[in-house]
C-alpha cells in the first residue's frame, strides 16, 4: 500500500456531524500504519471555509467539492461527486461514516469500483499490509474480523465506535470540480426535523419503550433534555404509532452508541440490544425484574418508570443548578 487514505466527511447545514472527525481519525491511524498521506474529502455547496478544520485532525490535504447540486446531500450527485474525488485522490483505503448517507455512498461506491467494501466497523487495522476490519455480525452476538482484499478497500467505520482524535495536520485545501452532467435525480423538496439532537450523534439517548403505554413521552422527553440528550424508541413503540420511525434505536432502526443509554420500560429484546450494544453505560428502569435488559445494564432499577424517571430528572436539575 502506498497511495494514502480518503477520508469521507458529512456536513449538515454547513457544519461538520461528529462523524467526519471520527472518519478522519481512523484514517490517519491507517495512513501512519501504511505510511501514505490523509486525504479528506468534503462535498456540499459553500464549504470551503469550513473545510480547512479537517487539519485539525490530521488531515494533509484536503479535497473540496463544492457545488450548488451537492447543497442538500442529493444521494445521486454525491454519488458521482465521491466517485470523481476517489479518482484523483486515488487511495488504497477508503474511510466513511457508516451513517444513512455513507452507507449510500459506501454501497455504491464499492459497485461502481468493484472494491471490497465492511460495513459498520466497530475497529479497524492494517494486517501484514492488508487491511482488516471488526464488524458485528447476527444481531451483534458475534464480532467478525473481515478483510478485505483490492483496492481500494472501503470501511464504512460506525458512529462512535471509533475516537476522534486532534492531530494537527498540513491541511492544505484544494478545489475539485466536478462534474454532474450526468445525474438525472433532481430534489424538489427536503423537510428537516429541527430542534431534535440526532440518535447517532447523541453523547446520551434516552429511549422509551412499550412499558410507556402510550404515546406521551414527556417524562422520557424531559429526561432527555435535561441530559442534552436524545430520544429514542423500541420497535414495538413505534409500531405500536406512539414514536416516529425515525426515533427507532434497533436492528432494524438506528445503531447508537452513546457514553450513556437510559432504557425506560424497554424489556431489551435481542434487536433492540443489537442497536445499542455498544454505549458505554446502560441505565434499565423496568417495573419486570426479569426483563432480559437487566442482563445486559450496568445499572438497573426495577420499579415504575413513571415514578423514577421524574425523580432522576429532578435530581439531575439539582446537580445543574
Amino acid at each position: 500500500m502506498s497511495q494514502g487514505v480518503l477520508a469521507f466527511t458529512e456536513l449538515v447545514d454547513g457544519a461538520f456531524k461528529t462523524i467526519s472527525f471520527e472518519s478522519i481519525s481512523t484514517a490517519k491511524a491507517i495512513a501512519d500504519n501504511i505510511g501514505g498521506p490523509l486525504v479528506a474529502a468534503v462535498m456540499g455547496a459553500g464549504v470551503t471555509a469550513t473545510a480547512s478544520q479537517a487539519k485539525e485532525y490530521g488531515a494533509d490535504r484536503i479535497l473540496v467539492a463544492d457545488h450548488e447540486e451537492l447543497k442538500a446531500g442529493q444521494l445521486d450527485a454525491c454519488i458521482a461527486a465521491a466517485a470523481q474525488l476517489v479518482e484523483k485522490a486515488d487511495p488504497a483505503v477508503v474511510v466513511i461514516g457508516s451513517t444513512a448517507m455513507g452507507k449510500d455512498i459506501a454501497a455504491r461506491l464499492s459497485a461502481r469500483l468493484g472494491a471490497p467494501l465492511a460495513m459498520d466497523c466497530v475497529a479497524v487495522r492494517v494486517e501484514n499490509g492488508q487491511v482488516v476490519a471488526t464488524r458485528p455480525m447476527y444481531g451483534g452476538k458475534v464480532l467478525a474480523d473481515v478483510s478485505l482484499t483490492g483496492s481500494p478497500a472501503i470501511v464504512a467505520i460506525r458512529p462512535r465506535a471509533m475516537e476522534a482524535v486532534a492531530a494537527e495536520g498540513a491541511g492544505e485545501v484544494e478545489a475539485v470540480t466536478v462534474d454532474l452532467s450526468g445525474v438525472r435525480v433532481t430534489l424538489i423538496e427536503k423537510q428537516m426535523e429541527t430542534g431534535k439532537i440526532e440518535l447517532t450523534e447523541a453523547d446520551v439517548v434516552v429511549t422509551g419503550g412499550r412499558g410507556m403505554g402510550g404515546n406521551d413521552y414527556s417524562v422520557v422527553e424531559a429526561l432527555a433534555k435535561v441530559l442534552d440528550g436524545a430520544v429514542g424508541a423500541s420497535r414495538s413503540a413505534v409500531d405500536e404509532g406512539w414514536r416516529p420511525v425515525s426515533d427507532q434505536v434497533g436492528q432494524t432502526g438506528k445503531v447508537v452508541a452513546p457514553n450513556l443509554y437510559v432504557a425506560c420500560g424497554v424489556s431489551g429484546a435481542i434487536q433492540h440490544l443489537a442497536g445499542m450494544a455498544s454505549s458505554r453505560v446502560v441505565v434499565a428502569i423496568n417495573k419486570d425484574p426479569d426483563a432480559p435488559i437487566f442482563a445486559k445494564c450496568d445499572f438497573g432499577i426495577v420499579d415504575d418508570l413513571f415514578a423514577v424517571v421524574p425523580a432522576i430528572t429532578a435530581e439531575v436539575e439539582k446537580l445543574k443548578g
